[in-house]
């Protein structure tokens, strides 16, 4: 499953600020709600400033509707002078069920093979609903828009740009995703930008 867009635009991507189960090496999907701990807002805050100092001209921030997303696309707005926020569900993070709060590496290769969680969601179904978010957050393209969101979903993102691999995007980290038509399609350019 590949995003299909009709013209070029760039988008930018924000892993929300460390969480207690992301701090302890732990996963933590959409179905887990948690603040992120102070120096996940601290994160935020650091994150804002370069994006200020970038002047990368945001125009909406769209986040997921999970407390740590929301918290942090807050904190970014406010730097940014009240850039809006609005929130899409559909960017939550992919729900894990019974993987929550196990450590990482316990369940790596399962996810690398594509297996489901028991009571969660499968990765086919993941990113379809990225898919869908995509479609809803298009009329948004010309605003620049700063995605809010976790780990997984950049991850997803970037495989429906055209990216290649298993991407990781660490908290308080942000990518520029560059889509540029070609005559033989759409070319992806992801831009890991740093501090300014």
């Amino acid at each position: 499953m590949k995003y299909q867009s009709e013209r070029p635009f760039s988008l930018y991507f924000v892993r929300h600020g460390i969480t207690e189960p992301n701090f302890r090496g732990f996963r933590c999907g959409g179905d887990l709600d948690i603040p992120m701990m102070d120096i996940g807002c601290d994160q935020a805050y650091l994150l804002a400033k370069q994006i200020e100092k970038m002047n990368l001209r945001i125009g909406v921030i769209i986040a997921g509707s999970l407390l740590r997303t929301r918290q942090t696309a807050s904190i970014i707005s406010g730097v940014l002078g009240m850039v809006p926020v609005e929130i899409e569900p559909l960017i939550n993070e992919r729900r894990l069920g019974q993987w929550n709060n196990r450590p990482i590496e316990d369940t790596e290769e399962q996810l690398k093979q594509r297996m489901t969680p028991p009571g969660g969601e499968s990765e086919e179904q993941f990113e379809a609903r990225i898919s869908m978010a995509l479609e809803n957050i298009k009329p948004h393209f010309d605003r620049r828009p700063l995605i809010v969101s976790s780990k997984g979903v950049g991850r997803v993102v970037n495989v429906l740009l055209g990216g290649e691999g298993r991407m990781q995007v660490g908290n308080g980290e942000i990518v520029e995703f560059a889509v540029s038509k070609q005559p033989a399609g759409t070319q992806l350019k992801v831009n890991r930008l740093q501090r300014a």
